[in-house]
């Protein structure tokens, strides 16, 4: 039977010596700048959550809703865990989970979270990825900033045990390809879902 990935990296490089939470278990407190050391390789994998439209914003896409995760996100998380992967780039349903202005429906990502949490699954939460909530409607919307930064703080005093964040996927794409030209995900106009 050959190696799997992980085990090929702890023949050559040690366990990695991570509890549940990330945190290195060669340091008192998980503190401190990444090292060169091999107790600071992380390898993960994600569930994409993009909530894209096509058809110049006419039709709306809900990908965790399109791979069935919103129904079987227990078993999805399980099988995370059954890899023997320890860190997983999620991505809360930011349309779903920020209704309105200061306006939140956490019941899903607190179930998510929580599972995460209880398998010591580390999570990478993504904050923003492909995708506005209708109210908001895309990315050339100037209040945007506004009302995502307060999501993005409610999720960091919701989840203070979280440590690594993607807090907007793929930046330069997001901004150029979305916000500036409307050409990208979402993309301008109206929207029917």
């Amino acid at each position: 039977m050959s190696e799997t990935f992980l085990e090929i990296i702890r023949r050559h490089c040690g366990d990695v010596g991570q509890d549940g939470d990330g945190r290195s278990t060669r340091s008192k407190n998980g503190s401190g700048l990444p090292t060169t050391q091999p107790g600071n390789f992380m390898f993960a994998t994600g569930i994409e959550c993009s909530y894209p439209t096509i058809g110049h914003g006419r039709v709306r896409r809900d990908q965790l809703a399109e791979c069935g995760h919103y129904d079987q996100w227990r078993g999805d998380l399980q099988l995370v865990k059954e890899l023997g992967i320890r860190y997983l780039r999620y991505g809360l349903p930011y349309h779903l989970t920020h209704v309105g202005p200061d306006r939140y429906d956490w019941d899903f990502a607190d179930l998510v979270m929580s599972e995460m949490r209880r398998l010591r699954i580390v999570p990478i939460l993504d904050l923003l990825h492909f995708g506005v909530p209708d109210w908001l409607g895309n990315f050339q919307n100037p209040e945007l900033p506004v009302h995502f930064e307060a999501y993005a703080g409610e999720v960091a005093r919701r989840y203070p045990w979280v440590r690594h964040y993607t807090p907007v996927n793929e930046i330069y794409v997001t901004a150029k390809g979305s916000g500036q030209d409307g050409l990208w995900a979402p993309q301008s106009g109206t929207i029917s879902t």
